[in-house]
């Protein structure tokens, strides 16, 4: 099943960043409403889960259920994407999402079944990865659809 994940990572890799690119600055930036987080904010919050799922893919390898909490908003907030450039944020997300790809494309098939924590529930390598490609393309549909 990881497999199929892979290669929908690879697809979205190939195809997501020029669309990206494609919107003014201006679009990129607006909120719906203040409540809500631009594109922008939302390409961030891919980049904040890319960094929490990075840790979780190498530490669940060598540590025993290592515990990696995600506090979206405040990182969110403290991250301040909605202050960087929509070029940057792209850019920083498409390179960071091709080095996971990399990254999980090695990892050993034994270490698959390795659990984490999300500090609520245990969860293998394997499922961490599915529900990462399924939440950034949630996302992804979320952007290019508003």
């Amino acid at each position: 099943m990881i497999e199929h994940a892979l290669i929908r990572l690879e697809f979205v890799l190939g195809t997501i960043p020029s669309l990206l690119s494609a919107f003014e600055e201006a679009e990129f930036s607006a909120k719906p409403v203040s409540s809500q987080w631009s594109k922008k904010e939302i390409i961030g919050h891919l980049i904040d889960s890319a960094a929490n799922n990075h840790q979780r893919f190498v530490r669940a390898q060598f540590e025993h259920i290592p515990t990696i909490r995600y506090e979206q908003n405040k990182w969110n907030e403290c991250s301040f994407h909605q202050e960087i450039s929509a070029e940057q944020i792209i850019a920083f997300w498409t390179i960071y999402n091709k080095q996971i790809l990399e990254i999980v494309k090695r990892i050993p098939e034994e270490h698959l079944s390795k659990e984490m924590s999300d500090g609520e529930k245990v969860m293998t390598i394997d499922d961490v990865f599915i529900d990462y490609v399924e939440h950034m393309e949630h996302h992804l549909k979320q952007v290019l659809d508003y």
